[in-house]
């Protein structure tokens, strides 16, 4: 036992004190590195989203303004009677080419040199007499401003116009024909006659890029994953995209802002990798980390000097104690000064002193008072056995059954030689099933071919010594209150399972219910159960508490009683002999 302790890991305890004040320091460290490390991701958030959403709001006004101008174009157009008077004017070709040069080109030329960006401005008319100006193919994309005069017919069946004749909307902002594929939108106002506001002389549609109504994309980075969207806010579709997504859009990966433009029905938003938002707060992440862990390792130096030199005593502590475990009691511990140590070498030598007494004394009289239970318990088998097996003779005497009391009397003796056992306690498994089979030729002579015994234990156990009397008790307990019927059949059983030993003693008996089950076990030692409970009483005080029986039983199906012992008597807490 001694030589277990002393091969176990050792760790001193000033250095164990050491293990809560470095978890502390390293606590310590890690929150204020996640606070640190927290409050920069949010400043770096706060900051970049800051910055984006005054671009947003740049853009969005830029925006808005550049729709505004569109729009007021188109109101031009509305509002001039010279104008409408020019695209529904009918006469010779010669007549309308001068009206076209003087009235139509002129007003279709002021708004591309007053607006900013390339735009193209057609006019749909119904006019037929009118003369058509064509320019580049609206497949191409805007390299330049122009304008164009085309007649009505172009529009008349196509998708978005029958739309709009359906929803009845007008002066609206849509993506027609190409301009989806070329990333522009269109501005279409229908033109009525000045004379009843009703009759309709042509549409007017405005097209520019989407890419010059947004503007510059410096403060957009969209080369580190920033994504910047024009979309209907109605329907929610994208009209316009600037940069692409890395995989499917989470509120875990992106941070989404919108940015609505009053009056238009489109919304701004953009998206923001918390990659690019966290991407410096990373770098500052890894001087934090690099300056918690040169605090730790300081302070886990520091701590570690402290352990050593508060150490030295506690080692005397424990080296006074180690010759206290090999029963040297004759050592006493001495500190300088007055502090705990001090009184924890006071309490040392006096209980040195004080075990040194008792030991004696204390020991002794619990081995003794151990023994003499064991005694006590062994002592209630024997008597009782004879007892029933005495009366059984008397009653086969009384009858003139000489034969028979012949037989018992002879295996009666045979039984007791073999519980003396020489006053030892362990005796052979081999043994112990000998015993119990002259038990049963006792109990042949009484019950004749009335039970059947198959004894089934492995071989290799027979010649381990246990307690005498651990079996016999259970084959005695199934004639007094098992028998059930005409016959019963008993089997005995034993096995070897890891360090243990397992014996069982089955029976085909009348069974218990749970509640007497209970009772055998732990009520008080009592005539008619005593038996079981002594055994397994034996069991724990010889072997220790975590062996002993445990019973199994059916009502009217059988019981069946397991026995746990140690594989080798050596494991037992009692002495050698006793006692018989």
């Amino acid at each position: 036992m001694n030589k277990q302790i002393r091969n176990k890991p050792f760790m001193p305890f000033t250095y164990k004190m050491m293990i809560p004040y470095l978890l502390l320091v390293l606590l310590t460290d890690a929150i204020i590195g996640y606070i640190s490390y927290t409050m920069l991701i949010q400043s770096r958030t706060e900051m970049a989203e800051t910055n984006i959403r005054t671009a947003m709001e740049q853009t969005r006004n830029n925006l808005k303004y550049q729709l505004d101008e569109i729009r007021r174009m188109s109101d031009s157009f509305f509002g001039s009677q010279s104008f409408q008077r020019a695209i529904q004017k009918k006469g010779d070709s010669l007549e309308n080419y001068l009206t076209m040069l003087d009235e139509i080109v002129p007003q279709m030329q002021a708004p591309l040199q007053l607006y900013g960006n390339h735009i193209r401005l057609i006019v749909y008319t119904t006019n037929s007499d009118i003369n058509y100006i064509l320019g580049d193919s609206m497949a191409e994309e805007i390299e330049d401003s122009d304008y164009y005069v085309l007649p009505f017919a172009e529009i008349a069946t196509t998708g978005w116009y029958r739309s709009l004749q359906d929803t009845g909307l007008d002066n609206v902002w849509l993506q027609v024909d190409t301009d989806r594929d070329l990333e522009n939108i269109s501005h279409i106002r229908k033109l009525v006659t000045y004379s009843d506001y009703k009759t309709v002389i042509g549409y007017v549609r405005i097209t520019t890029k989407l890419s010059d109504l947004l503007g510059d994309f410096n403060t957009f980075p969209v080369e580190e994953g920033v994504v910047l969207r024009l979309k209907d806010e109605k329907s929610g579709i994208p009209l316009y995209q600037r940069g692409e997504t890395a995989g499917e859009v989470t509120a875990k990966s992106y941070l989404t802002l919108r940015e609505s433009i009053p009056e238009t029905g489109f919304v701004i938003e953009t998206l923001v990798p918390y990659s690019y938002l966290s991407k410096d707060a990373s770098r500052l992440g890894s001087v934090i980390f690099t300056v918690c862990l040169i605090s730790f390792l300081v302070m886990a130096f520091i701590g570690l000097i402290v352990a050593r030199l508060s150490g030295r005593k506690m080692k005397r502590i424990v080296a006074f104690l180690r010759s206290f475990q090999e029963s040297s009691f004759q050592k006493r511990l001495r500190f300088g000064g007055n502090d705990e140590f001090v009184q924890i070498a006071e309490a040392y030598n006096i209980m040195a002193a004080n075990i040194q007494d008792l030991i004696k004394s204390v020991y002794v009289q619990g081995i003794q008072k151990k023994q003499a239970e064991l005694e006590a318990l062994q002592a209630q088998i024997n008597p009782h056995f004879l007892y029933n097996t005495l009366s059984t003779i008397s009653s086969l005497a009384n009858l003139g059954e000489t034969r028979k009391v012949t037989g018992m009397v002879s295996g009666l003796a045979r039984f007791y030689r073999l519980s003396l056992n020489e006053g030892n306690v362990y005796i052979p498994l081999k043994q112990e099933l000998e015993q119990i089979g002259t038990y049963l030729d006792i109990q042949r002579i009484k019950y004749a071919d009335k039970f059947a015994v198959h004894v089934d234990v492995d071989p290799d156990i027979e010649q381990t010594k246990i307690i005498k009397l651990i079996l016999q008790p259970f084959v005695e307990n199934i004639f007094k209150h098992a028998w059930f019927g005409e016959h019963i059949a008993i089997r005995i059983t034993g096995r070897r399972a890891g360090s243990r030993i397992e014996l069982k003693v089955i029976d085909t008996g009348i069974g218990m219910r749970p509640d007497a089950v209970k009772r055998l076990l732990v009520g008080p030692s009592q005539a008619g159960g005593y038996g079981l409970k002594n055994v397994d009483e034996r069991i724990k005080l010889r072997y220790g508490d975590e062996y002993g029986i445990h019973i199994g039983s059916v009502y009217g199906g059988g019981t069946a009683v397991a026995i746990s012992l140690p594989a080798s008597a050596e494991e037992g807490r009692g002495s050698e002999e006793e006692t018989p």
